[in-house]
């Protein structure tokens, strides 16, 4: 299919030099933010080439940036924001907040933490018992502590292609070179990172995903050092596990006593509202959540079943800052997990306004999403071009292929060129996700957003191409 997409392309007018005049002040901001943060950037996903846009405001579904551009936003913050830019509904549980506990942080327990565990109960009964965290990083890096401190195993399994976060354990094959990946029944550790402690990659096993055989031999072949598996049930949020491969996973482990880790970051309240452990009706040991639950704003857990959630409490054992606690232990006894932040009570307010918000609009928001993706696929096809819209609920992807999409390497075959020169040209457009990345829907998109992204997409064929 490259082929058939690279005849379109092949027409089109370079998006680069549009791209420069209407981002000059962006170019500007970002020559300066070199000076004070490496590559002009707080974390390295913001980048791309040849400089990223910089946003000054956000309202419902749209952005705007330092140059007076607005965008239909169809990154929305990576997928956290379900309900779109500043939501009334969470503005009012910020300031409601603030005004009734008179703080936005109590350095203490307080009555959100067990109001808001019990809200994310009802749409996650795998999670028994559950911890909060400052990011879905953290989240994943806790969960993988759990399982090692539970199982007394010292490696974890996670597929290649899959992103868990940016620490030493996971930075492995993400994006690896096909070439160092090796076998892939059998792929290899490949770092994706520098300053990864030297030899660690043996500590971290590859799996291939959607391969049940071979992933079923690898999990034999490590099973006596294996603490967990740790999946993105849907890939990059946008390719699903098959059925069969899921329900596959979770009989080996539990045959094993491997524990099973679902990493929801990307798809909890996305791929459903009870994430998407609860369309494949599979129930993990752990399962760590971000993005959606925060309402924008910094968070994440990790969450699962009473007995291994329970090694992290300090009733069991000493606490690395009081071993007077319990005379009758050590502090390596119990497994350590503390932040000046978890359960934030202002973003617990907020993350409980979105949940409430979405399980009114969550349906709706869903049938807007498969009636863009429609639209999408029908445009590229009436013009000959192959294209894909895989996902599930509320995120997708566009991904110009032949081919089935099961995994990472189904996906370098896509046109990849082609995909990132359309976003440049939808970006010119006044339509916005970065480059190359998913497309996560919110409750603020709708028919006003669908009509002028399929008449940017007309513009684009009709000006650059002469075929509209």
């Amino acid at each position: 299919m490259k082929g058939g997409a690279r005849v379109a392309i092949h027409h089109f007018y370079c998006p680069l030099p549009l791209y420069l005049e209407r981002t000059k002040e962006s170019y500007r901001v970002h020559a300066a933010a070199q000076e004070q943060m490496p590559g002009g950037v707080t974390a390295n996903i913001k980048h791309f080439a040849p400089y990223p846009i910089v946003m000054k405001g956000g309202d419902g579904a749209r952005l705007t940036d330092v140059d007076g551009n607005t965008y239909i936003d169809y990154l929305m913050g990576y997928g956290s924001l379900a309900l779109g830019h500043g939501h009334l509904a969470v503005t009012q549980a910020v300031n409601s907040q603030m005004q009734k506990d008179g703080t936005c942080l109590f350095g203490t327990p307080h009555r959100l933490e067990t109001e808001y565990a019990k809200k994310i109960k009802c749409f996650f009964p795998s999670i028994e018992r559950l911890r909060y965290t400052n990011s879905g990083t953290e989240a994943t890096l806790l969960a993988i502590r759990f399982a090692l401190a539970y199982t007394r195993k010292t490696k974890v399994a996670k597929f290649e292609g899959h992103y868990h976060g940016g620490f030493n354990e996971v930075l492995y094959s993400i994006n690896p070179d096909e070439i160092k990946a090796g076998d892939a029944e059998e792929p290899l550790a490949v770092p994706e990172s520098a300053g990864l402690v030297p030899g660690g990659e043996k500590n971290t096993i590859i799996l291939p995903f959607n391969n049940s055989h071979a992933c079923e031999t690898l999990l034999r072949k490590h099973q006596n050092d294996l603490a967990a598996v740790i999946i993105e049930p849907v890939q990059g949020g946008f390719i699903p596990a098959e059925q069969a491969f899921m329900t596959h996973l979770r009989e080996v482990t539990r045959e094993l006593g491997i524990l099973l880790i679902f990493d929801e970051v990307k798809t909890g309240f996305r791929s459903a509202l009870g994430g998407a452990q609860s369309v494949y009706r599979v129930r993990p040991d752990l399962t760590t959540l971000g993005k959606v639950i925060g309402g924008g704003l910094p968070f994440g857990l990790v969450g699962g079943k009473k007995e291994i959630m329970d090694v992290s409490s300090p009733r069991s054992g000493s606490d690395v800052f009081d071993t007077l606690q319990s005379r009758g232990s050590s502090a390596e006894d119990t497994l350590f997990h503390s932040g000046t932040y978890n359960g934030h009570p202002m973003i617990l307010a907020a993350g409980l306004a979105v949940i409430e918000e979405l399980e009114k609009s969550y349906t709706k928001t869903l049938n807007f999403t498969c009636e863009l993706k429609n639209e999408l696929a029908s445009f590229f096809e009436g013009r000959g071009i192959t294209v894909q819209t895989p996902g599930m609920g509320t995120i997708f992807n566009l991904v110009f292929a032949d081919g089935q999409i099961r995994n990472y390497r189904d996906l370098k075959k896509a046109d990849l060129s082609f995909r990132k020169d359309l976003d440049f040209h939808l970006i010119n457009e006044g339509i916005y996700t970065k480059p190359l990345n998913r497309y996560s829907i919110a409750t603020v998109h709708g028919e006003q957003e669908l009509r002028k992204s399929i008449d940017a997409l007309h513009n684009i064929f009709a000006h650059r191409t002469g075929r509209p």
